[in-house]
């Protein structure tokens, strides 16, 4: 029955218009309105999806959904109701609902979440082997990407999803670094008004003064040096949306004027006396609780809840899990196309590190060490060393010392390895330093086959080390100390 069977937990007149759709793509429907006979009826035969109203009576999703984590293989469930609201909406998701729509139904939302036929998923999808490692949830067209599989970060966007159409203002929170720009672009990208312009301001980059001729513009001798009328950020933005960055930082006298924004869509220009009507989106993010700022008396409460209307709270990179190595590949991929680089791979030793680090900078500290990482690669693999962490030095495998990456195989501590003069000996068919037939001290010695062993490689450090038995790093100190005392050496 899975495969070609819906629940609804919903009154009969919700979904009696879809029956004849239903019958024709050979769907069998189960209709129940209570939490006992949703059950019931799924421990008897389990449907591919189950559809609920968020309340009939005494009877709410939530519960049904509460229960989902009582009994493996639960099917997905769709709550939808007529009066959503963005608290109920997040309960939903957190519990884990699949998704969480608005009204009315229509046919082609049910059929977007219908399984389909094998044979049609085969043509859809590549074999399992030749799927791609990273899968992000991109808008069509668009390229704003949101990378991750894991339920924090699924609920947070199943919740922009469901309110991107809306002109509701969004508060985007979360630690610096967590990609709260990316979503409010994913948010305008998926919305009716992707069309329109996207308009995004720093408000901790500018003073109070230039910040507001910024929002609202300002006309001609409004102050010194406004030669000419200025449209401000929120008139560009207009018939689009708008993008308060780091909000926590407005001052409290443009707060008021910013309140008025959002409640009446008009403002005045600095220095003007017509007022601007404006229809603009409303998108804020901030790294700091605003809860704690209106309560220091910092941030106005109005405008808070005005802005709170629908919360999306960014989860920290370090909570995110297997996300980590996902999201590692996906800008691995991104900067080795844009270096013109082949494909990399993970060592085990990074791969671990990967998982086991803090995060501290979260997804923006990820793609920086990324880049870095891909440079310094080459051809691969990418080790925990190409990440170049604090209190580490650098050893060049591409430069002339090392012609081949990973031929190294130098002595970590510094030390080196003793010099075997009467192994260099052999190497070189019997040559000796000048003199030969004489006691030669063994610093002579060493110093005439170091040079002897570069002259026969043309300077190539790495088969000079490797003629001669030591590491490339005993190879430099080598040298260093040679040139310290006035020798000359390659």
């Amino acid at each position: 029955m899975a495969e070609k069977a819906l629940l609804f937990v919903a009154p009969a007149q919700a979904v009696t218009p879809f029956f004849p759709l239903f019958k024709e793509a050979g769907i069998t429907v189960g209709m129940v309105d209570s939490l006992p006979a949703a059950l019931a009826a799924i421990r008897k035969s389990p449907p591919a999806v189950v559809f609920s109203q968020a309340k009939i009576g005494i009877y709410t999703a939530e519960a049904l959904l509460a229960e989902t984590h009582k009994e493996p293989g639960f099917p997905p469930v769709i709550v939808f109701t007529d009066r959503g609201t963005a608290a109920e909406a997040a309960r939903c998701l957190e519990l884990g609902a699949r998704d969480y729509w608005l009204e009315p139904l229509t046919w082609e939302k049910i059929q977007a979440v219908l399984p389909r036929e094998p044979a049609a998923a085969a043509a859809a999808s590549p074999a399992p082997a030749a799927a791609p490692a990273v899968a992000p949830s991109d808008v069509a067209g668009k390229g704003f990407a949101i990378v991750g599989e894991h339920p924090l970060i699924l609920r947070v966007l199943a919740l922009a999803r469901q309110v991107a159409k809306s002109k509701a203002t969004v508060l985007i929170s979360g630690e610096s670094g967590t990609g709260k720009e990316m979503f409010a672009r994913y948010l305008h990208a998926s919305s009716d008004r992707a069309d329109g312009p996207f308009v995004a301001i720093n408000c901790a980059a500018l003073p109070e003064h230039l910040l507001e001729s910024e929002l609202f513009g300002h006309e001609k001798g409004a102050f010194t040096g406004a030669i000419a009328r200025k449209l401000g950020k929120f008139e560009l933005a207009s018939g689009g949306s708008i993008l308060l960055d780091e909000i926590s930082e407005m001052d409290l006298g443009l707060q008021a004027k910013l309140l008025r924004v959002l409640q009446e869509s008009e403002f005045d220009r600095v220095g003007g006396t017509e007022t601007v009507h404006v229809d603009v989106r409303v998108l804020a993010t901030t790294n700091r609780r605003l809860e704690d700022a209106v309560a220091e008396g910092r941030f106005r409460q109005d405008l808070y809840y005005r802005l709170n209307v629908i919360p999306l709270k960014l989860p920290a990179l370090r909570d995110r899990g297997e996300d980590v190595p996902r999201l590692a590949l996906f800008f691995v991929e991104k900067f080795r196309k844009a270096y013109n680089l082949p494909r990399l791979a993970f060592s085990a030793d990074a791969r671990e590190w990967l998982l086991a680090h803090d995060w501290p900078g979260n997804v923006r500290e990820l793609q920086n060490l990324m880049e870095r990482a891909v440079l310094l690669a080459g051809a691969g693999p990418i080790r925990k060393a190409h990440f170049l962490l604090d209190g580490e030095d650098w050893q060049d495998e591409a430069g002339p010392d090392a012609e081949a990456a990973g031929a190294e195989a130098e002595d970590d501590t510094g030390e080196g390895e003793a010099f075997d003069a009467v192994a260099a000996a052999r190497l070189f068919d019997g040559e000796v330093a000048a003199g030969a037939g004489e006691v030669v001290p063994l610093e002579v010695m060493e110093r005439h086959m170091i040079i002897k062993s570069l002259d026969r490689t043309e300077g190539n450090r790495t088969q000079a080390a490797q003629l001669l038995g030591i590491s490339v790093r005993t190879l430099r100190n080598k040298l260093n100390e040679y040139r310290k005392l006035g020798i000359d050496v390659p």
